[in-house]
């Protein structure tokens, strides 16, 4: 067997629809376009969802919802997560840098200390915002509360 012998299964291919050349190849004429109409004629482009004239899907469907630009994102961190910090690296002080540095938070978030776990360590926490029920429980440790 030779590389120059080789071809294509019997079926497995279809020459190229050719359009446009001359009336006797049955696709001259018109070239399959049919007669008139902005799809007829050169440099056509069909909007993205134009549905025919038909009202677009996109302008049926009622809008919804509300985004404010104003948002501020938090990241929340547990009493619990800032009692395991204290144990295992011995703080008795929690504020950004201390969180950035275990990987707790990256340096562009703003940390909302929440209320969910258990603090027995007297801890000075500085961060962006707290939760009444966290700055009650950090206070009745004997700790601080700090807002940045």
């Amino acid at each position: 067997m030779k590389l120059y012998t080789l071809t294509p299964n019997e079926g497995s291919t279809k020459d190229r629809k050719r359009i446009g050349r001359g009336t006797g190849s049955g696709r001259g004429g018109t070239s399959t376009r049919g007669h008139k109409g902005a799809k007829s004629r050169s440099g056509y482009k069909r909007k993205i969802g134009f549905e025919g004239g038909q009202m677009p899907l996109q302008r049926r469907v009622p809008k919804f919802g509300f985004k404010s630009i104003n948002r501020v994102e938090f990241k929340p961190v547990n009493l619990d997560t800032l009692q395991a910090l204290s144990e295992q690296h011995n703080l008795t002080a929690i504020d950004m840098d201390a969180l950035v540095s275990h990987g707790i938070a990256s340096k562009n978030d703003k940390i909302k200390v929440l209320g969910g776990g258990e603090l027995t360590a007297k801890l000075d926490v500085t961060a962006h915002k707290f939760s009444a029920s966290a700055t009650e429980a950090i206070e009745k440790q004997g700790g601080t509360v700090n807002k940045i």
